[in-house]
């Protein structure tokens, strides 16, 4: 079997790389294209890529994605390229009669007031929130496109929603990053320059669930191998922090002493996020493993290490 993974020279597509080889996967057998190798928003690089190197697996993880900010600033391309890689790769997939077709979708595709814990079934109860929106329905019609080559075509086509993600490897920019990374940064370089305050984004009072990258990568090759149904799946860790409350602990963890300043100008985004994970470990056995805290240890010692250098 070969195993074609869009992003894999990304932050989750590394990890999901080396769970496939964990699993017995050959590295001979992993293709891993950049984006100079193909650019997946024109159809016909697509077609022609897909064509030429004859993948049986598709895990599609590349995105264009960023925080609230960059989203706010983007909508018009994140809309674009995230539908446009998706609907050239699926049907590239079709044409070559690819096996399977892995779409890794994103938690802004559920609706802004969702139940919590957001179980699957309720994706469709409404809109998304709304400095996230055109990202969220970009990566949601995809789910829809699995299952209609599902039931048209016979394409093995699954569906699966990680939550907010964070690790090494993350992308620490400020500006595009999303909201552990910045406050990681932003209270290690406060607290090695002795500054008084951080600022921080919004009340505080928004809840967000966030997933280790390398259990979510886990949860990723468990189902790109084991799972064959047209349903989606949650990937989550099961439990919700608020921002301030996350503040507060990276800012402990950072070793920064100085103020948290809240800056109610800028938006909390959606008012709560935390994931019903009970399908993805009835289908396929997956249950995330790594606590927030260890996990952002692991971070911040990744970040000190390589981008501090110390």
């Amino acid at each position: 079997m070969k195993y074609l993974i869009t992003g894999g020279a990304g932050f989750l597509g590394g990890f999901v790389i080396e769970g496939l080889k964990r699993s017995g996967v050959g590295a001979a057998d992993i293709i891993a294209p950049r984006s100079k190798d193909c650019d997946f928003t024109r159809q016909q690089q697509t077609e022609d890529y897909i064509a030429a190197h004859k993948p049986d697996v598709i895990v599609h993880l590349a995105a264009r994605v960023g925080g609230i900010g960059a989203n706010r600033d983007n909508p018009g391309y994140y809309f674009y390229a995230n539908a446009a890689m998706g609907l050239h790769l699926m049907e590239a997939a079709r044409l070559n009669r690819v096996k399977k077709f892995v779409q890794v979708g994103t938690i802004c595709a559920y609706p802004k007031f969702t139940p919590v814990p957001f179980k699957e079934d309720d994706l469709w109860q409404g809109y998304p929130e709304e400095t996230n929106a055109p990202y969220g329905i970009a990566k949601k019609a995809l789910l829809v496109m699995c299952q209609a080559y599902r039931q048209q075509y016979d394409l093995n086509a699954i569906y699966l929603l990680p939550v907010n993600l964070y690790g090494p490897r993350d992308n620490f920019d400020l500006h595009s990053s999303h909201v552990i990374p910045a406050l990681v940064r932003k209270c290690l370089e406060a607290a090695a320059n002795k500054a008084g305050h951080i600022s921080a984004w919004g009340t505080g009072k928004a809840s967000r669930e966030f997933l280790y990258v390398e259990d979510a990568a886990e949860g990723i090759v468990k189902a790109t191998l084991n799972y064959n149904e047209p349903e989606p799946v949650n990937l989550g860790a099961g439990f919700e922090i608020t921002i301030r409350d996350l503040t507060e602990l990276i800012a402990r963890l950072c070793d920064f002493k100085g103020r948290i300043e809240w800056d109610a100008t800028k938006p909390d985004g959606q008012p709560r996020r935390c994931l019903d994970t009970s399908r993805a470990k009835a289908k396929f056995g997956f249950v995330a493993q790594t606590s927030l805290e260890d996990g952002l240890k692991t971070t911040i010692a990744w970040y000190r290490a390589n981008v501090l250098g110390r």
